[in-house]
């Protein structure tokens, strides 16, 4: 048998690559980001995986930040619905499940800032939050600016503390300074003293929603 013949015996024994799908390239994704890191996740790097030209991708996906933008979408769905309590327990409940999974996936809270998904698992977040803000009796304009608010302030903590500053003071030094400011130039920040480092992570963040429902209520 020639060569000719052997290579094209070779092509047809080959198994035939799965169809690509925008589910498939967002679960080849999905593994990158679990195994590498966002920033190994391209357009390029997906391709290889699923053995395809990049340029493919394009039909599915529009560029590498609606790639991210797919892969939040989807990691939202391991959120779980609140359980019991009131609607102001299942807001907090709510938006700390998702503040969790941001601190899981840090390059992916540090995306969100900029990067708005608008998969179906990120449209039944919104959804979710909206019924709650409506259950409590918010009006539709404070419910509608009110939920960028609620959705933003875990995202921003998520960012703060799983971003690398490897410059900032430490918690012990920032507190040495504030017990030591110098009261006349600084009053406001004397008298506060030691109640802006008081507080653990969850009590902050409780009052911090708090602070937020308030406000969205008050302007109802």
């Amino acid at each position: 048998m020639s060569q000719a013949d052997d290579s094209a015996r070779s092509r047809r024994e080959r198994p035939a690559k799965p169809a690509l799908t925008r589910q498939g390239i967002i679960d080849a994704a999905l593994a990158i980001l679990r195994d590498e890191g966002l920033h190994k996740v391209t357009m390029r790097r997906v391709a290889a995986v699923l053995d395809t030209g990049h340029a493919s991708l394009y039909v599915y996906v529009r560029n590498t930040e609606d790639l991210h933008a797919q892969i939040l979408d989807a990691l939202l769905g391991e959120l779980t619905p609140p359980g019991a309590g009131t609607w102001r327990d299942r807001v907090k409940e709510l938006l700390t499940s998702y503040q969790r999974l941001l601190f899981r996936y840090p390059e992916i809270a540090r995306m969100a800032l900029s990067t708005q998904p608008t998969g179906p698992n990120y449209l039944a977040l919104v959804e979710a939050v909206l019924a709650l803000l409506d259950e409590g009796g918010a009006t539709v304009r404070a419910a509608a600016w009110g939920v960028d608010l609620l959705l933003l302030y875990p995202t921003a903590v998520a960012v703060e503390h799983t971003t690398p500053q490897r410059s900032d003071p430490s918690p012990e030094a920032v507190t040495t300074l504030i017990d030591t400011v110098d009261p006349v130039r600084f009053p406001h920040l004397a008298r506060v003293g030691a109640e802006l480092m008081s507080g653990d992570g969850p009590a902050r963040s409780d009052w911090a929603i708090d602070v937020l429902l308030d406000g969205i209520l008050a302007r109802s």
